[in-house]
């Protein structure tokens, strides 16, 4: 069993922190909101830390789990940040969404400092995080990767190196791509349905077991077709994410004109006031300019 450090207790950070512990793991936590500590210290019986720094002190694995780039680079970087309280050879895993551009930056600055880094981006959502069966899609070098990668299966239904430091990230775009087509297009499915006079939940349940299919018909045609979307990965999220996409598209030349189309979907989202909904809002966007 390992000691280790988790940074961030989000929706995502605090249920992964916890399968850590329940794994036998000795783990000390860090939140920017210190009461959030406190409470998941309390519930899993383990350890909070003041600061990233005190946080990682003799660790050997730091996983962190914030908002943004500027997010990581804070619980990182300075004085109080992770990096400067990691042991040498200690690993630190990154499983933010961040650009491919922060995570190599970063890698540079620990290598300096004689500590592995893997940029791990996750996917599953908050239910994923809770039942402990998300998929990580790591960058980084082989050895640092073998090294965590047991540790990552307390959370990991599915964990995969996919190349050095930056890969994960880029993986986690071409995801964040493919959700953003797939929930416009069944957005737009069941909008027509509807204005057809066509039933919706009989639609998709012919439907969703053949080409048609995917994760976002099963778990959120219900919840869209009742309008409701307090729930689930939130517009500003992904528009952030999107942002990363468009920027990884312009660096290698990619074309990605649906991901730009949507991305400005999702801002009419926010101007509706759905800054905090669920991703599958778009379906509410489409009725209101219907």
């Amino acid at each position: 069993m390992a000691t280790v450090a988790f940074l961030g207790l989000g929706v995502m950070g605090y249920p992964m922190a916890g399968h850590l512990e329940k794994q036998g793991h000795k783990v000390t936590v860090y939140n920017r909101t210190t009461a959030k500590a406190e409470a998941w210290a309390e519930e899993h019986e383990g350890g909070f830390a003041p600061s990233p720094r005190e946080a990682a002190e003799g660790c050997d694995f730091v996983f962190s789990c914030v908002g943004n780039d500027d997010d990581l680079r804070s619980v990182c970087l300075g004085p109080e940040g992770a990096f400067a309280g990691m042991k040498e050879g200690a690993v630190f895993v990154d499983h933010t969404t961040v650009s491919a551009k922060v995570s190599r930056e970063l890698a540079e600055a620990a290598a300096e400092a004689g500590i592995g880094y893997v940029d791990a981006p996750v996917s599953g959502g908050q239910a994923g995080a809770e039942n402990g069966v998300l998929s990580v899609m790591c960058g980084g070098a082989e050895a640092h990767y073998a090294a965590v990668e047991p540790v990552m299966a307390a959370y990991g239904k599915t964990v995969k190196r996919l190349g050095e430091v930056g890969m994960g990230q880029t993986a986690k775009m071409c995801n964040q791509i493919c959700i953003a087509g797939l929930v416009q297009g069944l957005s737009e499915a069941l909008l027509l349905a509807e204005k057809s006079g066509l039933d919706g939940e009989a639609l998709v349940d012919v439907i969703s077991g053949g080409a048609a299919g995917s994760w976002q018909m099963v778990n959120r045609h219900k919840t869209m077709l009742a309008g409701q979307y307090e729930h689930g990965f939130a517009v500003d999220w992904m528009r952030k994410d999107l942002a990363i996409c468009l920027e990884a598209g312009n660096e290698v030349g990619a074309s990605l004109p649906v991901t730009a189309l949507v991305d400005q979907f999702y801002k009419d989202v926010q101007t509706m006031g759905g800054g905090r909904w669920d991703t599958s809002s778009l379906l509410a966007r489409l009725k209101a300019f219907s």
